[in-house]
C-alpha cells in the first residue's frame, strides 16, 4: 500500500523520528462541521445539567424489621428506637407486606400443626399432615382463604372453628400492615413498600397501600413470568415507582420502568456491611448519591445501636458536604430531544474522517477509521445514537495526537479535542435508560485500547507499508528495548484491567484508604488522567531520546482516553464527571511540566557527571 513517495521526515526534538501527518484539504471544512455539531450538543449537555441539578435529593430508608431485631435485642420498642434514628436523619422506612406467620405473632390467629391437633383431640376429623389456623381476633382466619387459590376447608375441634391448609401457610403474604404504615406515616415517615411474591395468591398487587415506592424482593418482579399478570402488576402501580436496586437485575423490571420510570437504589449486603466499619460504609453511601445518582439510600443497622449511630451521624454530614438533601426524592423521567441529538451526530462522523485523512498514510488511515466506525456501530447493534457516543470516545482521544504532536503545547489542542468529544459522548450516549444505569456504555474497553492502536498506526513512516515491515523485521533489537517494551506493555495491561475495577486486578487496601480520604473531600480524579497527562507532555516535549518520546505520547493518549471513558458513565452526573475530569487535567499538567524540568536537569547530570568543565 503506497500514498506517496517516500520522504524523508526530519527529525523532532530529541532525535524522536515521528512522521508528520499529513494536512489534507478537507481539513477545515471537517473541523468547521466538528465546531457547528458542537452547538446541539452543548444544548443537550446544558439541558441534562440542569436534569441533574432537580434530583440532588436522597432518602435514608431503613428496614424495619431489622430496627424491630436490633431493638428486641436491647429491650427497647422498635418505635423508640427509630425515632432515635430519625433525629441522626432517616426519612424513611422500609415495610415488608405482613405474611401469616406476622399474624401468628401478633396474637390475631392461632396455628397449629395436624399432628399437635390431633393429640389432643382423638376423635377429631383431623390431618395429621394438614395445618390449621383460628382467629384469636374476630374474623381474621376466616378472611384469608378468599386471597388464595389453595383449596381449605372449615373444621370444628375443640368447640373452635379452625381452617384447614392443605401445607404451612405461615409464609404466605396477607397484605399490608395498614396500622403500622399509618403511624409511621403521621411521624413523618416516607413508606417505601417491599411486596412479596406467591403463586397462590389471586390477586397480587390489589391492595397496596398508598406509598411512593415499591422495592420487589427476589430476582424478579410479581408476574415476571405471566404477561397478564405483569400487566395488572403494571396497571396497578399505579403513580408508585419502582426501585431499581444497583446490582441486583430483577426480571420483568424493565417493563415496570418503562412506564413509571425508577429510583435508583443503593443497598449494601449485611454480610458484607459487618466486615466495613461505620465511618467506610458512609463513605460509600455518600458515593452512591453524589456520584451515581441513587435516590434511595437503603440502610440497615449494625449489630450495635452506637455502630448505628456513627453510620447515619457521618452519612448525613457527608451528604450534607456534597448537597444532597434528605428528602423524598421526586423522580422524573430524563427525556431526550431527537433532532438535537441527530443534529450532534454529526460531529462524531466528521471527527472520524478527519482522523483518517490525517494518517500519514492517508488510504490506511481511511480503512482503519472505516473499520473502527463499523466496530463501534456492530457492538452497539447498530444503534446509530449509542454507536455515534461510542465513535466518539475512541475518536477524540486519538484525533489531537494525530493532528499535532510536535511540541508541549499541542497537549492543549489534544485535551481540547477530547472535551468536545465528551460533548458528543453525552449527547449521544445520555438517554432515559442510560441515566438510569440500565443501558450501559458498550465498547468500554475498546475506549482505552483503540485510540492507542489509532496514534501508533499513525505513527508509520509515509512509504511503501512492505519496506516499513522490512525495516522493523531487520531492526536490531537490544535487551534494553526488550526490558522498555515489556514495562510498557505491563503498564497497559493493568491499566486496561484497572478500568472498571471489576477484575481480579483490584485496588489495594492503601489506594482503597486514598481514594476514600479523596471522595469523602472532594471528587476524586482517576489516577490513570493523574499518570497519563503527565506521560503526554513529557513526550511531547521531546526530553527523551529516540523512541521513548513516542511511548510518552502513547501512555498521554491513555490520559485522553480516560477523560472521555469517565463521562460514559451516564448515571454520574455530568458535573461530577467534569469535576474528576478537571481536577485530573491540573494535577497532570503540573506533574508534567514539572517531570519535564527533572528528566532534563536528570539528564544533564548523567551526561555531565565526572567531567571537568571545559575552561573557556
Amino acid at each position: 500500500m503506497t500514498d506517496a513517495p517516500p520522504t524523508r521526515d526530519a527529525p523532532a526534538q530529541g532525535g524522536m523520528t515521528v512522521p508528520p501527518p499529513s494536512r489534507h484539504p478537507w481539513t477545515p471544512a471537517l473541523l468547521g462541521l466538528i465546531l457547528l455539531s458542537l452547538i446541539p450538543a452543548l444544548l443537550l449537555a446544558v439541558g441534562r445539567v440542569n436534569y441533574e441539578r432537580n434530583e440532588k435529593t436522597a432518602a435514608l430508608v431503613m428496614d424495619y424489621p431489622a430496627v424491630a431485631s436490633q431493638a428486641r435485642r436491647f429491650g427497647l420498642e422498635p418505635q423508640a428506637l427509630l425515632d432515635r434514628y430519625q433525629k441522626l436523619g432517616v426519612n424513611s422506612v422500609a415495610i415488608y407486606e405482613d405474611v401469616i406467620g406476622n399474624l401468628v405473632q401478633r396474637g390475631e390467629v392461632y396455628l397449629r400443626s395436624g399432628a399437635d391437633l390431633k393429640a389432643d383431640f382423638p376423635d377429631a376429623n383431623v390431618d395429621p399432615q394438614n395445618v390449621y389456623l383460628r382467629s384469636l381476633k374476630p374474623g381474621v382466619a376466616e378472611a384469608l382463604p378468599a386471597r388464595y387459590t389453595m383449596p381449605t376447608r372449615q373444621v370444628s375441634v375443640g368447640g373452635f372453628t379452625w381452617t384447614e391448609w392443605p401445607t404451612d401457610p405461615t409464609y404466605l403474604p396477607t397484605g399490608p400492615n395498614t396500622a403500622l404504615i399509618s403511624e409511621l406515616k403521621a411521624k413523618g415517615y416516607m413508606i417505601v413498600y417491599r411486596p412479596y411474591a406467591d403463586d397462590a395468591l389471586r390477586e397480587p398487587g390489589a391492595d397496596w397501600p398508598d406509598v411512593p415506592f415499591i422495592a420487589f424482593n427476589g430476582e424478579e418482579v410479581i408476574g415476571a413470568r405471566t404477561p397478564e399478570l405483569l400487566e395488572k402488576i403494571n396497571e396497578r402501580m399505579g403513580k408508585r415507582i419502582p426501585a431499581l436496586i444497583e446490582a441486583t437485575p430483577q426480571r420483568g423490571l424493565d417493563t415496570l420502568i418503562a412506564t413509571h420510570g425508577a429510583a435508583r437504589t443503593f443497598s449494601v449486603n449485611p454480610a458484607w456491611q459487618n466486615r466495613l466499619d461505620p465511618i467506610t460504609l458512609a463513605s460509600k453511601y455518600n458515593l452512591a448519591a453524589r456520584e451515581r445518582s441513587m435516590r434511595l439510600l437503603y440502610l440497615r443497622p449494625y449489630p450495635t445501636i452506637n455502630e448505628t449511630e456513627d453510620l447515619l451521624t457521618r452519612t448525613t454530614e457527608l451528604l450534607g458536604k456534597s448537597g444532597v438533601k434528605i428528602a423524598e426524592p421526586v423522580i422524573t423521567p430524563f427525556t431526550e430531544n431527537t433532532t438535537l441529538r441527530l443534529l450532534s451526530l454529526i460531529g462524531p462522523v466528521a471527527a472520524l474522517l478527519l482522523l483518517g485523512l490525517s494518517f500519514p498514510l492517508v488510504r490506511l488511515g481511511l480503512l482503519v477509521a472505516a473499520a473502527s466506525g463499523a466496530l463501534a456501530l456492530g457492538l452497539n447493534r447498530f444503534d446509530p445514537y449509542a454507536g455515534g457516543a461510542l465513535i466518539a470516545a475512541v475518536t477524540f482521544p486519538a484525533l489531537g495526537m494525530v493532528l499535532r504532536r510536535a511540541r508541549v503545547t499541542d497537549w492543549f489542542i489534544a485535551t481540547g479535542l477530547s472535551l468536545c468529544g465528551v460533548l458528543f459522548v453525552s449527547a449521544l450516549g445520555a438517554n432515559r435508560d442510560s441515566v438510569l444505569g440500565l443501558e450501559p456504555f458498550r465498547g468500554v474497553g475498546l475506549t482505552l485500547a483503540l485510540p492507542l492502536l489509532l496514534v501508533a498506526l499513525s505513527f508509520l513512516p509515509r512509504q511503501d507499508l512492505r519496506k516499513t515491515a522490512r525495516d522493523i523485521y531487520a531492526a536490531p533489537i537490544k535487551l534494553g528495548d526488550i526490558v522498555v517494551m515489556a514495562a510498557a506493555l505491563a503498564v497497559f495491561a493493568l491499566v486496561f484491567l484497572r478500568r472498571g475495577n471489576a477484575t481480579g486486578a483490584s485496588v489495594s487496601d492503601t489506594e482503597a484508604r486514598i481514594r476514600q480520604d479523596l471522595q469523602d473531600s472532594l471528587v476524586r480524579p482517576r489516577f490513570k488522567e493523574m499518570a497519563g497527562h503527565p506521560l503526554g507532555i513529557i513526550g511531547l516535549s521531546g526530553a527523551l531520546p529516540g523512541y521513548f518520546g513516542a511511548m510518552l505520547i502513547l501512555g498521554g493518549v491513555v490520559g485522553q482516553s480516560s477523560i472521555l471513558n469517565t463521562f460514559s458513565h451516564f448515571h454520574t452526573p455530568l458535573l461530577i464527571s467534569a469535576t474528576r475530569c478537571f481536577l485530573g487535567l491540573g494535577i497532570g499538567l503540573i506533574a508534567g511540566l514539572i517531570g519535564i524540568w527533572v528528566i532534563r536537569a536528570a539528564l544533564r547530570l548523567w551526561h555531565t557527571y565526572g567531567t571537568r568543565p571545559v575552561n573557556a
